[in-house]
């Protein structure tokens, strides 16, 4: 009688595990189709694991409070030939044929194994043979470590070559679930050597490190349209005139002194505050950029930032920065409006929370209430990108809307 294994679902994209909390069934049981057998839980949420087709339970692997990876074995069905053929469920027997070939399929030892995962000898590694959904409509990938797992010998290769996982996103494993070998590595850059190709500067090697520390964090961005109306008549009737970046360098300083936890770094269990509010200009260079922090901007008005602004702009430019002058920033403000840009999404340094990025700014229609007609009025979109560890969506955006309303009174700046 032909065996039909009972595996653990993909459950979500994300989730690559569940833990089994209760067990609806019993040797000997008879299941049909799309019943709820197995109950799981998930980071997210409860949910059941169904069956395919009719049948009988003859054996349970899951146990209660164990969890389990996608595609592990829960327990197997004995099923006829008849409901085999009428649902065109895999069997047991057949994933394995399917997997390593008739031959190999035929050993109990041999088939059992090939439902986990093992690694063995370092570089030994087995997949689980490709998982057929038991909740309907959502996909389930054919393994859960598959392409991303590196093999010791590959990291080592990886190591020498001064590689890292992303450089190797490009490569078409070979190796067991996808995965890639040092063979396929090798294989891959004597294909660029016939590329051409220029020697990456020290400047852009040290931006491509930075970018890769900040993007092991869960980060989001949100977004909101303000008014420069009113920032723009200031800056025509002051000299000498502060740059639109300075405007919004101290409107961002001064809101996060009313929220400083927003400006924190989670270390461990802990959120560690700023003690200064010490922000950083992101300055394009030649084959990069650099960022200059300006010093306890909430403390100085707009008047006093203009030439230490400057100044530390100029020496940016130059390349004439100390190491002094980039350190120590909590956040950074960059205006990528100046390349005529109206959207980006930047990301924040890896030592930084946040990063405060300005869109240009264009004319557009805006209803004056007072007036109750369409004016024409600059509009720029402002752009917050934080750690959703450290701060929620709720809590940027608020952020960004009061940085916003202090921008309304340039006059107080």
């Amino acid at each position: 009688m032909p065996t039909v294994p009972i595996l653990m679902p993909q459950l979500g994209e994300s989730i690559a595990e569940a833990t089994v909390i209760r067990l609806g069934i019993a040797v000997g049981d008879a299941v049909r189709a799309d019943q709820e057998i197995i109950e799981v839980e998930t980071n997210k949420a409860v949910m059941g694991v169904t069956t395919l087709c009719n049948g009988m339970v003859s054996e349970i692997k899951a146990q209660e409070g164990v969890s389990y990876s996608v595609g592990s074995l829960l327990g197997t069905l004995d099923v006829t030939e008849e409901e085999v053929a009428r649902t065109g469920v895999d069997t047991l027997e057949s994933l394995e044929a399917k997997r390593f070939g008739t031959d190999q399929a035929t050993s109990p030892a041999r088939a059992e194994a090939n439902l986990h995962f093992a690694i063995e000898d370092g570089d030994a590694y087995e997949e689980a043979p490709a998982v057929v959904p038991s909740v309907k409509g959502l996909p389930v990938p054919a393994g859960t470590m598959g392409a991303h797992y590196i093999s010791p010998r590959m990291r080592a290769r990886m190591d020498d070559l001064g590689l890292r996982e992303a450089d190797i996103s490009a490569v078409a494993g070979t190796g067991a679930g996808g995965r890639v070998t040092v063979e396929d590595l090798e294989r891959f850059l004597d294909y660029l050597e016939a590329w051409p190709s220029t020697q990456a500067s020290p400047m852009r090697l040290a931006v491509a490190d930075a970018m890769r520390r900040s993007w092991t964090r869960p980060l989001a961005t949100v977004g909101l349209p303000v008014l420069l109306d009113r920032v723009l008549e200031h800056r025509r009737t002051h000299e000498p005139k502060p740059g639109l970046t300075l405007y919004m360098l101290r409107a961002f300083a001064l809101a996060l002194t009313e929220t400083p936890t927003t400006a924190g770094y989670l270390i461990g269990d802990k959120v560690v505050h700023p003690r200064a509010f010490d922000i950083g200009v992101a300055v394009q260079v030649e084959d990069g950029v650099v960022v200059p922090v300006v010093r306890k901007v909430d403390q100085k008005p707009l008047r006093e930032l203009i030439s230490e602004y400057d100044d530390l702009v100029d020496r940016a430019r130059r390349r004439r920065l100390t190491e002094d002058d980039c350190r120590g920033g909590i956040a950074t403000v960059t205006n990528f409006g100046t390349f005529g840009l109206t959207i980006g999404t930047p990301i924040p340094l890896p030592n930084e929370t946040l990063i405060l990025g300005i869109g240009a700014g264009v004319k557009n229609p805006v209803w004056s209430s007072e007036a109750e007609v369409f004016l024409p009025a600059t509009v720029a979109e402002i752009f917050l990108t934080f750690d959703h560890r450290v701060v929620d969506g709720g809590g940027a955006g608020l952020l960004l809307k009061r940085v916003s309303e202090i921008l309304q009174s340039p006059g107080a700046l």
